[in-house]
């Protein structure tokens, strides 16, 4: 019969195996970025920070990324879609700084999988588009069912460079990334594990473009998206004031998935 072994990690189906457990196993992969981020109503956002977090500042920051030559799937790729806040955590035990985890959109089920269980990071599926790209301009999409609820569009101004890319390559070298990991109760209201999560990732920027960029939300029907609709209307109700930086970054991005830990 099938037994369990107790330094191994699983992902269900559990039976089949899983792999001996390692603390410094790191996610290493190739990435380009398209980070936009923007001024929104502190007290509409403030909807979705849980208790225990502190908005640090109004602002929504939506990032597309597209990683190939990844480790972990021998070389394959995705996209990805994050939209985070920057916060403040004050447990019993713990206090840091760093960006809450709002939604992740990606385009394979293998990385949503894994992000949920282990991480706490709340990802769901969409079809995103790579960077459509006629210098200077980018452009991509995001949509399910062949209807978009996303364009994020960047006109790109120069290369970053001097003390301006090492600013950027220190910010971005160490980024604490929190989410809040939910698994419901199995034929009953309420949660059987409900803990919030510490997810140490960062990149290594190897190169970064400044430039003017844009983002568009589109309110969805349940028709056109039944699963996620109210996510995309709760997101696309946050007025975008201003934006406040607007990148294009190149580098790996090392993510620390089995160094992930419960903050209290």
């Amino acid at each position: 019969m099938f037994k369990m072994q107790s330094d191994f990690t699983y992902l269900m189906p559990v039976h089949f195996g899983g792999g001996k457990f390692d603390s410094e196993t790191k996610i290493i992969q190739k990435a380009t970025s398209l980070a936009i981020s923007y001024e929104t109503d502190q007290k509409l956002l403030e909807n979705y920070i849980p208790e225990g977090f502190e908005l640090l500042a109004p602002e929504v920051q939506v990032v597309f990324s597209k990683f190939t030559e990844i480790n972990w799937l021998h070389g394959g790729q995705y996209n990805l879609i994050n939209v985070a806040a920057p916060v403040h955590f004050q447990g019993e035990k713990d206090e840091l700084d760093g960006s809450y985890t709002l939604v992740v959109w990606e385009n394979k089920t293998a990385p949503i999988l894994g992000g949920r269980e282990q991480t706490g990071i709340p990802k769901i599926f969409a079809d995103i588009e790579d960077l459509h790209v006629l210098k200077p301009n980018y452009a991509t999409t995001v949509s399910y069912e062949g209807n978009t609820f996303l364009n994020m569009d960047f006109e790109e101004e120069g290369d970053i460079s001097g003390d301006d890319l090492e600013n950027l390559k220190s910010a971005f070298i160490s980024q604490n990334t929190l989410g809040w990991r939910y698994i419901p109760k199995v034929g009953a209201p309420g949660a059987e594990l409900s803990q919030f999560v510490l997810y140490p990732q960062g990149v290594e920027v190897e190169r970064a473009q400044a430039g003017t960029g844009s983002l568009k939300w589109t309110e969805m029907t349940p028709m056109q998206n039944p699963n996620q609709y109210w996510i995309i209307n709760s997101l696309a109700a946050l007025p975008i004031k201003k934006v406040t930086q607007s990148i294009m970054i190149e580098g790996r991005a090392i993510l620390r998935a089995m160094g992930a830990r419960v903050i209290e």
